[in-house]
């Protein structure tokens, strides 16, 4: 009787050192994917980078449709990715969701999809590049909205341009 009561606490002891353990290792997984500020700004440069050299490719292979809309559409989602370093994935989706953006963001996404749809199923270069200059000016007027009242001055500054209103 003495064995078996021995043993039964001697099991409880050891659940109990399984969920401290648990509960560190848990902790120190969340502690390696913790990035360091400095290490934020290296990953949020090298991705910008490797978005801009993407970018930059895709002007070489410009007369490839496919390949020209893949390489510029990758580099601009690394661009616009390496922000969440900064911020971080949760803060950069529920910005980009935000009811100031939220237009701009779902027009950036669709002409990202109309993009690669035009380059990789229709195969037609005039509306590949016609969709990516729709990407461009959609993904310029979301990082707009990051800057504070720049949005009402690039609607002022067309409105007395070009008699129109953005």
């Amino acid at each position: 009787m003495w064995k078996q009561a021995k043993s039964i606490f001697a099991a409880a002891a050891e659940s109990e050192e399984d969920e401290e353990l648990q509960d560190n290792l848990l902790y120190e997984t969340d502690d390696l994917c913790n990035l360091s500020s400095t290490h934020r700004l290296y990953a949020f440069g090298a991705c910008s980078l490797a978005g801009l050299v993407c970018m930059i490719l895709s002007t070489i292979v410009f007369a490839i449709p496919i390949k020209f809309a893949v390489l510029f559409t990758f580099g601009n989602l690394l661009a616009v990715g390496s922000t969440t370093f900064l911020m971080g994935p949760t803060r950069q989706l529920r910005m980009m969701f935000d009811p100031v953006r939220l237009y701009a963001t779902c027009i950036y996404i669709g002409f990202v999809v109309l993009a690669l749809i035009c380059a990789l199923w229709i195969h037609s270069k005039l509306l590949t590049i016609i969709a990516i200059l729709c990407e461009i000016g959609a993904l310029i007027w979301y990082s707009l909205s990051y800057i504070p009242f720049a949005r009402s001055i690039v609607s002022k500054v067309t409105i007395r341009l070009f008699d129109t209103e953005i």
